[in-house]
Formats: structure tokens, C-alpha cells, sequence
């Protein structure tokens, strides 16, 4: 079975690779995801049925094993504060930033987004304000393939625009 399976995963690499670079965003990320995914289905090979879809199979490996290590990554960036009392804190040699910049950043930003047309504008402000890509097309009543690429397509033009502002001021 275990040939059988190499040839499986061979023929949906790029499928798989293509799949863990939109859940992380960066190459590197998204190979240790793929290396991680590869060897825990050939780890696997006994779970897997044949005759059951083998790629379905494999994107799930995938989507878990990215979920779990988000969950993991979540967890080791949780502080919690055992000290008796508050004030210990916020004492020590610990600075604190000045959020000027970030204001006049999200300022320019929201600038920038009111020159979005309506179309992009508000499937970008949904998506800002956390909601998935399905709850938005839902809301919209919009196919989803299309608030991806309004999204998508608002982010290119507000890089575009921060780009030519930043080229002004400069």
C-alpha cells in the first residue's frame, strides 16, 4: 500500500503545497506545514481506505495540523498573571510605546478605505473586522469567489495607495 500512497502524494503535491501557503501566508511556513503533512500520512498509511478520496483526506491532515499548531502558538503566547497583586505588573524596567504612529496609521487608513469603491470597501472592512470570507459572501449575498477577489483586489489598491502616499511624504 505504502507505493501506492507515495504515488497519491506525489500526484497532489502541489495541490497540498499550494493549500499550505494560503494557510500561512509565507514559504517557509508553508513547507514545514507540507513536510509536517507528508510524513504524518505516510505515518498513517494503515487509517487510510482505499477507495476513499485521497486528496480530501490529505487537506484535511493538512487543515488540522495547522489548526493545532495556531491553537499551540496561541497557548505559548498566553501570560498569566499569577502575582498577588496588580500593581507588580507594570513595575520594573518594562517601557511603554507611544501609539502616535499606530493612530496615524489606522487615521490613513481609514482614509484610504473611504476612496475604496462601495464594492470593495465594505467586503474589506467585514473581513478587517474579523469575519470569514463565507459570512461575508452571506451577508452580501455574493458568490464567495467574488469577495475574495474584492478583497484581495482592495488590498492591492490601499498597498498601492500607502505606497504613493509614503512616496509624497518622502
Amino acid at each position: 500500500m505504502l507505493p501506492k500512497i507515495n504515488q497519491q502524494l506525489e500526484d497532489i503535491t502541489s495541490s497540498l503545497r499550494a493549500f499550505a501557503m494560503s494557510l500561512t501566508g509565507n514559504e517557509v511556513d508553508a513547507e514545514d506545514l507540507y513536510q509536517d503533512t507528508a510524513y504524518r500520512i505516510l505515518a498513517n498509511t494503515d487509517k487510510y481506505q482505499d477507495g476513499t478520496n485521497f486528496k480530501a483526506w490529505a487537506v484535511t491532515i493538512m487543515r488540522n495540523i495547522f489548526i493545532n499548531n495556531y491553537r499551540k502558538k496561541v497557548r505559548r503566547n498566553t501570560i498569566l498573571d499569577q502575582t498577588p497583586n496588580n500593581y507588580y505588573i507594570n513595575s520594573g524596567d518594562v517601557s511603554v510605546e507611544n501609539d502616535g504612529d499606530t493612530l496615524i496609521a489606522y487615521k490613513d487608513l481609514l482614509r484610504m478605505v473611504s476612496k475604496l469603491p462601495e464594492d470593495f470597501k465594505r467586503p474589506f472592512w467585514m473581513a478587517y473586522k474579523g469575519f470569514k470570507y463565507d459570512e461575508i459572501a452571506e451577508q452580501l449575498d455574493a458568490p464567495l469567489g467574488t469577495i475574495k477577489s474584492r478583497i484581495f483586489f482592495a488590498r492591492k489598491k490601499l498597498m498601492k495607495m500607502y505606497e504613493d502616499s509614503n512616496m509624497m511624504r518622502a
